[in-house]
């Protein structure tokens, strides 16, 4: 995923899920491949990808204040959604998620005017510079028996990274 999703942020993300306190308690709700959508204690979460030195590769960003009202609802759309499948194709449908999708809808469906939803959508693509489809999805979507989605609308971890509507809080890496 990391080779059709980079920017011009610095770090290059691959996945996205929303923190949630519940009873003391700190959880990601996310979407994950072979556990769909599920809500995972924040430990677990943070020790799933690690770099060479033990570290988190983990960094927090915080929308507005303006998004405040809204957490709630995006929380419940999310906690709804809690065992619905993994969206390995990447399609943007209802009947199953990859990560950012289900961010990205957690507050898209809500009653926002459309441009204050906090992250952007475009025409994905699986090509590489020249413009021919990656090896690495040509294979992953054949083993799927699928076609490769390339320009159907969809988010990823690093176009929601390039939110102007969001702020860096914390990088776990730097601890």
């Amino acid at each position: 995923m990391k080779d059709v999703t980079a920017t011009s942020v610095s770090k290059n993300y691959s996945h996205v899920g929303m923190a949630m306190q519940k009873e003391g308690k700190w959880f990601v709700v996310e979407a994950i491949p072979k556990e769909g959508i599920c809500q995972t204690p924040l430990k677990k979460f943070l020790n799933r990808n690690k770099n060479k030195f033990d570290k988190s590769q983990t960094t927090v960003a915080r929308l507005d204040n303006y998004y405040q009202p809204y957490f709630s609802k995006a929380i419940a759309y999310g906690l709804e959604r809690i065992n619905t499948p993994y969206d390995e194709i990447f399609l943007w449908d209802d009947t199953s998620y990859y990560c950012s999708e289900l961010v990205y809808k957690m507050f898209s469906t809500q009653d926002l005017p459309k441009d204050a939803i906090p992250f952007l959508t475009h025409p994905m693509t699986f090509n590489d510079s020249t413009g021919k489809p990656m090896p690495s999805w040509v294979t992953y979507y054949k083993t799927r028996n699928q076609p490769i989605p390339e320009g159907i609308e969809g988010t990823n971890p690093n176009l929601m990274a390039s939110s102007t509507k969001i702020t860096f809080v914390h990088n776990y890496e730097k601890e």
